[in-house]
């Protein structure tokens, strides 16, 4: 009975922080929205199955910005990356998930 209690404040919690937070980007301000309704629709629409949601924002990146895009998506994680200056997005979207979007060739 007590882990009951446990989902239903977890579930309040990401339904009060369905909202993207946008941690750090360098890309112009065009580009960073774009990206960002991507990334929310993405995770919206494959909110069980995080790798089908990079594959979509990246296929979705490589067509309108020119190829080499990656993305990763999850939560509780560390990254260092090398990217081409202007294209990188880190945001956290539903409270805990984290989305990293980058470009390098």
């Amino acid at each position: 009975m007590a882990g009951t209690g446990e989902g239903k404040k977890d579930d309040e919690y990401k339904r009060m922080n369905n909202f993207p937070l946008i941690r750090h980007t360098d890309m112009p301000e065009e580009m960073r929205v774009e990206t960002m309704e991507l990334c929310v629709t993405a995770c919206e629409k494959f909110a069980s199955n995080n790798e089908s949601a990079a594959k979509m924002i990246k296929e979705s990146m490589d067509k309108k910005f020119g190829s080499s895009w990656h993305v990763v998506i999850g939560e509780a994680f560390g990254f260092e990356v090398t990217h081409e200056v202007k294209n990188l997005l880190y945001m956290f979207f539903g409270g805990t998930l984290a989305v990293c979007v980058w470009k390098c060739s």
